[in-house]
């Protein structure tokens, strides 16, 4: 019964978009809340899941680190939000992907989510295929190293600047972890053959979206095997940064496809419910 009690949680209040994105906030057994988010695709269903409870990075795009840091979430937490769609909704069978993006920075819950990712590709377990996992970090390059000796998944790395200035700007761990140490993690981590490491890059505009910031990210690149995810930035009100506009956009993208990387703009999903990237603060109010 053990088992039974710690696979599912409760479900506190379930949002759909307009585009079918559905974010779902659950209540914890110490009445913390977190939230998962579930993007429909055309013939599956990814889960975005949570890691912590707030985050302690304090990326400065990002709803979740205003909230602040409340703790780490334990390995049935962090399986519990797949298996509670996965069984007690309609809307389970389809989950094949799991994205390890939601609340909280994976590498710094690190045992934790080591142990969840067990559960999920064991076949004792989920039985996820591991080439359907990927793990998001904001780069702490250390547990890059480690996660690549202890488990086979996607890595995405939340890049977001072309130099060390700027991604400090945005992000406080560059401070801990540059970007020479991070890149060299990201060269070093283990893949199969064709799989390919994500950058992600959120494009803001008069921070980090010109033509010019392309060309230096093209440059900090070179010779590393990934693609690139290009994010317009998700507005909102308690943020103070824009989103470029599309021409922007555009010609920072065709900089890294001159450069021969692939770089696809990520569709943004679940805006109107605060439920796209950067936006899941785990609060019942909104």
């Amino acid at each position: 019964s053990d088992l039974a009690r710690i696979s599912t949680l409760e479900i506190a209040k379930i949002q759909t978009s307009k585009d079918g994105t559905r974010k779902i906030l659950f209540k914890l057994e110490d009445g913390n809340f977190i939230e998962s988010v579930l993007m429909p695709g055309n013939k599956h269903w990814t889960l975005c899941v949570s890691t912590q409870v707030g985050c302690r990075m304090g990326c400065k795009f990002c709803l979740t680190g205003k909230s602040g840091f409340k703790r780490d979430l334990l390995p049935s937490e962090i399986t519990g939000q797949i298996t509670t769609l996965r069984f007690d909704t309609s809307l389970g069978d389809n989950i094949k992907t799991i994205v390890l993006m939601g609340m909280g920075e994976p590498l710094e819950n690190y045992d934790n989510t080591i142990k969840a990712i067990r559960i999920i590709t064991s076949d004792y377990g989920l039985a996820f295929s591991n080439r359907r996992i990927t793990l998001s970090t904001c780069g702490i390059a250390p547990r890059i190293y480690q996660l690549g000796r202890e488990v086979s998944v996607n890595l995405a790395v939340s890049l977001n600047a072309p130099s060390d200035e700027t991604r400090s700007f945005l992000m406080p761990i560059n401070k801990k972890y540059p970007l020479e140490a991070l890149i060299k993690a990201c060269r070093e981590y283990p893949m199969p053959r064709r799989r390919r490491l994500t950058f992600e890059y959120i494009l803001i505009e008069g921070v980090n979206a010109s033509v010019e910031d392309a060309k230096r990210l093209a440059g900090l690149l070179r010779g590393v095997r990934c693609k690139l995810n290009l994010i317009p930035f998700n507005e909102c009100p308690e943020l103070p940064f824009k989103t470029p506009g599309e021409k922007e956009i555009e010609a920072f993208r065709s900089v890294l496809i001159k450069h021969n990387f692939t770089a696809t703009v990520r569709a943004s999903r679940g805006g109107d419910i605060l439920a796209a990237c950067g936006q899941l603060s785990g609060r019942m109010d909104i």
